[in-house]
């Protein structure tokens, strides 16, 4: 199979962190891949520029290699939009492997997380990529969240891995510290390509630091309101960008008073979209912040109000 490999530039816009829908929770819950289908459906609708399956918000940690591969597969048939791959991990041999089989789907593009826990050094980040990096001919998307992986890819590592590299194009960041946004973009260069890994940081990372979207957790319940938000940027205008992102603020936050993506998928089952439950270790939210998302949801007038279309 030929592959054509994608431009920068087709990598703006807003990205959905799509979530993995199961029949219940527990241990082990099945996907529900008819709820998964309708969900992409439901994506392509709002015209969203791309899905990122296999995430931490789809729960990746707890997925089976043949559910991750079956995941990426069904992305790339049934969405019209880019699929970013998700296909990190902390052994660097394990992302080789998931890399290749993403390639080898027709994924568009590989979402490489930090590797957490075991923390390695900046030399180690640096190996770890590079080998991932020439697993595939297709570009490669660094994902900067020291808040989970407890370690951060530093600015000095990613320009050393984009002039290495040439399809390491850039980084989903999450690190939520505009000193390292600033620092990204001095030392990257205002070709690499920036995308926010936090829905409430879009408009700041956007405006003041050339960033060309964002993977957004919120997409999966207003995919709408998300391409419109980031379109705006997008087109500069600054100020509606500024009032919509006041507006969406506090859904925003509500996302994330419990781990993700416990929230999103309490507000798209409230809203009727079918996330259904999660895979332990992560388990249902406390009866007070259903109360708090199902009010705000209420506020908001979209309670019960989304209903997936057949993908």
């Amino acid at each position: 199979m030929t592959f054509t490999r994608r431009k920068k530039s087709e990598f703006d816009g807003c990205f959905t962190a799509i979530i993995t829908p199961f029949k219940g929770s527990g241990i082990n819950p099945s996907i529900d891949w008819a709820g998964y289908e309708k969900l992409i459906g439901f994506q392509d609708e709002a015209r969203i520029a791309g899905i990122i399956p296999c995430g931490t918000t789809g729960e990746s940690p707890t997925l089976s290699h043949k559910e991750h591969d079956k995941l990426i597969e069904v992305a790339v048939e049934k969405c019209k939009g880019l699929v970013i791959a998700g296909t990190g991990s902390n052994c660097t041999r394990e992302a080789v492997e998931l890399t290749k089989k993403a390639f080898d789907a027709g994924a568009d593009a590989s979402l490489q997380v930090c590797p957490y826990y075991n923390k390695p050094n900046q030399a180690g980040l640096f190996s770890h990529f590079s080998e991932i990096a020439k697993t595939a001919d297709f570009p490669i998307i660094l994902y900067n969240i020291p808040g989970r992986s407890g370690r951060e890819i530093a600015p000095e590592t990613m320009v050393k891995l984009a002039r290495d590299h040439s399809n390491i194009i850039g980084v989903k960041e999450a690190s939520g510290n505009p000193e390292v946004w600033k620092r990204i973009r001095e030392l990257c260069g205002k070709e690499f390509v920036i995308l926010s890994g936090n829905d409430g940081d879009t408009y700041p990372l956007m405006k003041d630091f050339g960033a060309r979207g964002v993977i957004s957790v919120a997409s999966n319940v207003i995919p709408l309101e998300m391409n419109q938000f980031v379109g705006r940027g997008l087109d500069g205008r600054w100020e509606e960008m500024e009032k919509a992102n006041g507006l969406l603020k506090e859904f925003f936050d509500t996302l994330f008073i419990d781990t993700n993506p416990i929230m999103v998928k309490e507000a798209m089952n409230l809203v009727g979209l079918p996330a259904g439950g999660l895979r332990l270790p992560l388990c249902e939210t406390s009866g007070k912040n259903r109360e708090q998302m199902k009010d705000l949801l209420r506020r908001m007038g979209l309670l019960k109000s989304r209903k997936a279309k057949p993908g």
